[in-house]
């Protein structure tokens, strides 16, 4: 197609990051696109540079219009329709989420289930470990195959009803940003109203379901909640502060919500967002943020928004926070499917608090350590994050966050169960606003 040789790509990408990028001083002064075979490893080689100062961690990147479309739009993917953790130091791989309405649901996956092999048919099964010595964690995902539908692979796993072979097809589902069985729930603490919900992910069909959660918070009389993003990979800016508004029932319309900032040059971009409160709006005087190291972007900017407004009474609960305090803007080649997601903007707080690139638990007063226990689903007491959380809201001590997240990791900071969040060399749209997600 006339004007989508790779050439012609990389100078359309080049030019956007020299308009654009947030860093325009971490750019090479003389760039060769020549040395490059694909668009990928020519937008990575530009922004080499601010990835090395930790500023930029492959947060600019090139993704397909339609399937980014489809994503935000409607939570459309495809795959097995699970989020998957690994155990690096054991070699062993486990399901820490099956969304509703996936393939690996209905084939019986569920959290905790732990994949022993993988194969594309019973007969050429490979045990996860063999795929670990033979090439690693990546080797590990690319045996799950490409995130089409239509691919199949057998996978052993074993639960609590033993050890079975299972075949899952891949196929299109929409993924619910809040889970219809443990998204969101009124927990009684002795007479004490806690709001919980979970949020997988900041997209357009987050908003009705958040709208209901705290609909239903608001009638039970909830001044406490539990908000569970310790997957929750970010997504749209517009969500997150509709989620700052349902929190923000005692804020006025003159309260800042956040900053978005660009670069000195593109300052006419920058923009103010003021709390709004809603019709679901609740006033919490607490919350505990269940966070990992898969809460990014979106969910990061929804904590440290709420620092200057409740201190000590806004906790992470879990582990640290991934780090990314900027954000991107996307630049469409239509006719050749192309967006470039550029690191054009930063956020800040109302006391213009950001630049949190090595997470948030060294902003926070309140901190508590916590297991990501994966027998049991999120939002039950009996679950560590949960059962810390609760104890963090009733005014009980615990053990801070300690050090710092540059990975994606899951909350287990006991490194004899610590897990990491599955993720392949190149992830989807989905896969990078949905850590883990096959």
């Amino acid at each position: 197609m006339a004007g989508c040789s790779l050439r012609e790509r990389q100078d359309w990408a080049e030019a956007q990051l020299r308009e654009w990028y947030l860093f325009p001083e971490t750019l090479p002064a003389n760039a060769n696109p020549a040395a490059y075979t694909t668009l990928d490893d020519y937008i990575d080689s530009l922004t080499a540079n601010a990835r090395a100062q930790n500023r930029d961690r492959f947060f600019t990147y090139r993704t397909s219009i339609a399937e980014e479309n489809a994503y935000y739009e409607q939570g459309s993917s495809a795959g097995l329709g699970v989020r998957l953790g690994v155990n690096s130091a054991a070699r062993r791989l486990f399901v820490i989420e099956a969304f509703e309405t996936g393939p690996g649901a209905t084939a019986g996956m569920r959290r905790g289930t732990e994949i022993l092999a993988i194969g594309t048919s019973s007969g050429n099964l490979q045990t996860v470990q063999s795929l670990w010595v033979a090439g690693g964690v990546n080797a590990v995902a690319d045996a799950l195959g490409p995130d089409e539908a239509g691919v199949t692979r057998v996978l052993q796993i074993s639960d609590a009803s033993g050890t079975r072979n299972i075949t899952v097809a891949k196929r299109d589902f929409a993924l619910q940003p809040v889970s219809s069985t443990y998204g969101y729930k009124v927990i009684d603490q002795g007479g004490r109203k806690v709001g919980y919900l979970n949020l997988r992910t900041f997209i357009s069909t987050a908003e009705p379901q958040m709208r209901t959660a705290f609909a239903a918070f608001r009638a039970a009389g909830v001044t406490q909640l539990v908000v569970d993003l310790r997957y929750n990979g970010g997504g749209l800016i517009s969500v997150a502060e509709l989620m700052g508004n349902l929190m923000g029932a005692n804020r006025t319309a003159s309260d800042v919500f956040s900053h978005t900032v660009f670069r000195p040059e593109k300052s006419a971009e920058n923009t103010t967002a003021y709390f709004a409160a809603q019709a679901e709006s609740v006033a919490p005087t607490k919350i505990a943020f269940i966070t990992s190291g898969g809460t990014a972007s979106a969910s990061e900017l929804v904590i440290n928004s709420f620092l200057p407004y409740l201190n000590a009474d806004v906790a992470l609960i879990g582990a640290n926070t991934y780090g990314k305090p900027v954000g991107q803007i996307a630049i469409d080649r239509p006719s050749c499917d192309d967006r470039l997601r550029i690191v054009a903007l930063k956020t800040q707080n109302s006391a213009g608090e950001g630049d949190y690139f090595n997470g948030l638990a060294d902003r926070m007063k309140s901190t508590c350590t916590s297991n990501d226990d994966i027998s049991y689903d999120m939002g039950d007491p009996r679950e560590d994050s949960t059962r810390v959380a609760l104890q963090f809201l009733s005014g009980q001590s615990c053990t801070p966050i300690i050090g710092q997240s540059m990975a994606r990791m899951a909350v287990t900071p006991d490194t004899s169960e610590k897990r990491d969040i599955l993720a392949p060399a190149r992830p989807s749209t989905p896969q990078r606003e949905v850590p883990g997600l096959f």
